[in-house]
């Protein structure tokens, strides 16, 4: 959802405020970030400052909480699999965007991500989701090229205006659709049992997402795949225990 808009001003001296559009390197941006005001959105993208426009409720709030409440719940009923909104994540030397949301195994668990000494999360996640209001918002150019670069394995673009949901799955490097099942359901390919009715989604139907939501985490699938990373804790956790053990 980041756009460019006028630059906030703060008062440190020696630290010039963040203005969109300026290149900047990520200690850069980041010490600047750092001197803004708390409730100020920025993201680097491809080495490019963009901040957050204003956030309207049927272009973004809504979509927004709708889905976030889908992942939430599925974070909660699968174990060592949690959920984030608008968590700064730093991709690499020139990307660290905040995705409006993402989901990602515990990296304890043989998750790809790790959480930094300060709380940033590092590399690409197992899933990024984002708002998009616009057919030409960042999130659909700049930014899908830095999560796809960086490894992103599904990313889920709400395109508003468009009425339309993309699914995408990282498939050697380049990111090719999740097309929907006959019933119109998208699955995910990383997170087994995630169902994600579009049609309920883009017109407003919580109630019934959630439903169709909960009929994935009751199947077998679910339940494997909340062994298998149970199993991968166990292991990694022994091993940190005992060096030793192979």
């Amino acid at each position: 959802m980041a756009s460019l808009r006028t630059p906030i001003q703060i008062d440190r001296p020696g630290i010039p405020p963040l203005e969109p559009s300026d290149r900047l390197t990520r200690d850069e941006f980041e010490r600047r970030y750092h001197a803004m005001p708390d409730d100020l959105k920025a993201e680097l993208i491809v080495g490019v400052v963009y901040i957050a426009s204003s956030v309207r409720y049927r272009s973004h709030g809504k979509p927004h909480i709708i889905l976030s409440g889908l992942l939430l719940t599925y974070s909660v009923e699968t174990e060592n699999v949690e959920t984030a909104d608008n968590a700064t994540t730093r991709l690499d030397l020139d990307n660290e965007p905040q995705a409006d949301l993402l989901m990602f195994v515990d990296p304890q668990a043989g998750g790809r991500i790790r959480i930094s000494d300060n709380g940033d999360i590092e590399n690409g996640p197992e899933l990024v989701a984002e708002i998009a209001s616009s057919p030409i918002n960042i999130d659909l150019h700049a930014k899908l090229n830095a999560y796809r670069k960086s490894g992103v394995c599904e990313y889920l673009v709400w395109r508003v205006r468009d009425n339309e949901i993309d699914f995408l799955e990282n498939v050697r490097g380049e990111f090719v659709p999740i097309l929907p099942e006959s019933d119109g359901v998208l699955k995910s390919r990383q997170f087994p049992s995630l169902w994600i009715d579009k049609a309920a989604l883009l017109e407003g139907r919580f109630p019934d997402a959630l439903k169709t939501l909960r009929a994935g985490i009751a199947t077998d699938a679910h339940r494997h795949f909340v062994s298998s990373l149970s199993d991968k804790l166990k292991v990694n956790r022994r091993n940190r225990s005992d060096p030793g053990v192979v």
